[in-house]
């Protein structure tokens, strides 16, 4: 249970320290010191994500289903995807602009709908579902189960508020896309 408070705790705040208003209202406030929070953000992110992790090392193992050779090797094949999946849409975009470690680039922010964005608008949480749903088949513990049923609780909520900022952000150019390309498994081509 308080391993589920926790994803709940860091959830919430990635939520709504990500929202568009509460952005609006510190960029009046702060003034030239907004610069910083995307850098803020990351760090809160990451002390909570670490603390997570923590306590899960921390709680003893209770196994929910029997290891097998074939869970295991298709848990590694999907964390191994979710990995791969990670870095290539991770290359669309500025890593440092991202965690807020250059806060004085003055890069305009596009609509990026090529590549992996072409064919799923949210490729890095699908390979967060992966890794999560490896790591489930792989470690088979009550923990792991966990981990991915807060995400798979998360990524409704997740999906809608980062949506409701990229339309704000880009208007009917996002609408569009929306209406095109899926959110997390790919459209097969017949």
């Amino acid at each position: 249970m308080l391993l589920a408070g926790s994803w709940l705790v860091f959830y919430f705040l990635h939520s709504f320290l990500a929202s568009s208003k509460l952005k609006r209202i510190l960029k009046e406030k702060l003034a030239s010191g907004y610069k910083w929070y995307r850098l803020f953000y990351s760090a809160i992110s990451l002390v909570l994500f670490l603390g997570i992790l923590i306590q899960s090392v921390l709680i003893q193992p209770q196994r929910i289903f029997e290891e097998s050779n074939l869970l295991v090797y298709l848990g590694y094949m999907l964390a191994t995807f979710g990995t791969i999946l990670s870095v290539k849409s991770s290359k669309a975009w500025s890593l440092k602009k991202f965690l807020g470690i250059n806060p004085d680039s003055e890069e305009t922010e596009i609509l990026i709908k090529s590549g992996l964005y072409g064919k799923i608008r949210h490729p890095l949480y699908a390979a967060l579902l992966m890794i999560f749903m490896g790591y489930l088949l792989v470690a088979g513990t009550a923990t792991a189960l966990v981990h991915l049923a807060c995400l798979l609780i998360y990524l409704p909520f997740g999906i809608y508020f980062e949506e409701k900022n990229l339309i704000e952000k880009f208007g009917d150019s996002y609408k569009t896309y929306q209406k095109e390309v899926p959110p997390l498994i790919p459209r097969w081509s017949r």
